[in-house]
């Protein structure tokens, strides 16, 4: 124990104590009948921290609620309507329609645009809390809003991403099957990933086969889950989506997880004002540094849903492969691939992946009928 200035022992604090007026200010009647609340919600995966600033930005609440329905309902539905800013993450989109549900309006801060709090060298949750809530008083375009999609898109897009993950997991018991076998001097036949069976192994010595045959079995399970999946979307596409997907799919390349994929993420296609922003919205922009007579070329950004730029990157290297049909799109995206080798090849690709979105963007908000040689045509007309 220490010793105070007149000799006598004392307890020695606990590490991490605060006092009771610095760590809490619990959120009361007298904040009900209040107006201009600015609130900075830090989600936690099991306990979030709140800030709650009246009208002359001062500290009027402070404190720590569970991260469930009961405790945030109870807590946010003391406040008068207000505006809430918290960051983007797991829990975010049900937390902001729960808020929003009690009158609130929730900004939902981009975490990527928000450096302030993730480079701050005094970051803690407490802090974070009320950092979220004086950047949301003073300018709320400094938080870079994020608009989430409603529960209804978010429990049709979970379909797409559980099977995304089934293929994962078959993937990688596949590249584990094939590399256990290399490693023993012997070779699985080729084939496709749907078609990797048991039998496969048949040929495989006897010391090996047996661990060999576990990993085709999870194969063939996996493959059958996939089918399912694959079955249930195509149900989901015609009964909710049929139009929107139809109109995209006119797209070479296009087949129904991308095209229901483009769909529910972008959820409401008037929410862009141009088709060139889904480009920038999926992360398909480069990035700009731009200094004075400087301007480096940089990578694209990566912003924005990653599985959903990973479909469309696949769809460009269709589209430019042997496989995919002569269209304007394919042209433009070999010219480019024409300056160069491979680097000039990778950037065709990413090139005709974000034209790719603009142009799934535009045939979903007008309705037209897709010309694969439209460009040409008009070109063709012009020099006539």
């Amino acid at each position: 124990m220490k010793k105070d200035s007149t000799g006598r022992k004392v307890a020695k604090p606990v590490q991490g104590e605060r006092k009771q007026t610095e760590l809490e200010l619990p959120i009361g009647g007298c904040l009900a009948a209040a107006s201009g609340l600015t609130v900075g919600l830090d989600l936690g995966d099991r306990a979030s921290h709140y800030c709650v600033l009246d009208e002359k930005a001062e500290v009027v609440a402070r404190g720590a609620v569970s991260t469930d329905r009961a405790a945030l309902q109870e807590v946010f539905g003391k406040l008068p309507p207000s505006g809430v800013a918290l960051e983007v993450g797991t829990h975010s989109p049900w937390v902001s329609r729960l808020l929003e549900e009690l009158g609130h309006e929730v900004i939902v801060a981009n975490a990527r645009q928000v450096q302030l709090i993730t480079r701050s060298s005094r970051k803690n949750d407490r802090r974070d809390a009320e950092f979220l809530a004086r950047l949301a008083r003073a300018d709320r375009k400094l938080l870079a809003p994020v608009r989430h999609r409603g529960a209804e898109a978010q429990a049709d897009l979970m379909g797409v991403r559980v099977r995304a993950q089934l293929v994962e997991l078959r993937t990688q018991a596949i590249n584990a099957a094939r590399g256990f076998a290399k490693s023993y001097g012997m070779r699985l036949a080729k084939c496709d990933a749907d078609n990797l069976e048991r039998k496969h192994a048949a040929a495989l010595p006897t010391p090996v086969r047996d661990h060999i045959e576990h990993l085709l079995k999870m194969v063939e399970e996996l493959t059958r889950e996939i089918a399912a999946c694959d079955e249930e979307l195509e149900k989901l596409e015609r009964r909710r989506y049929g139009t929107e997907t139809a109109r995209l799919k006119q797209v070479s390349g296009v087949g129904t997880i991308t095209a229901l994929t483009f769909v529910l993420t972008l959820e409401d296609p008037h929410r862009f004002q141009r088709s060139r922003e889904v480009g920038c919205y999926v992360g398909l922009r480069p990035q700009s540094k731009q200094s004075g007579d400087s301007e480096p070329e940089m990578r694209v950004s990566k912003e924005g849903d990653v599985y959903l730029r990973n479909l469309l990157v696949e769809c460009g290297q269709y589209i430019l492969s042997q496989r995919g049909p002569d269209t304007d799109l394919k042209r433009w995206g070999l010219r480019i691939a024409a300056k160069g080798k491979k680097k000039a090849k990778r950037r065709a690709v990413v090139a005709v992946a974000r034209k790719l979105a603009v142009l799934l963007h535009r045939l979903w908000v007008s309705g037209e009928r897709y010309e694969p040689h439209r460009s040409s045509a008009t070109r063709q007309k012009a020099a006539a």
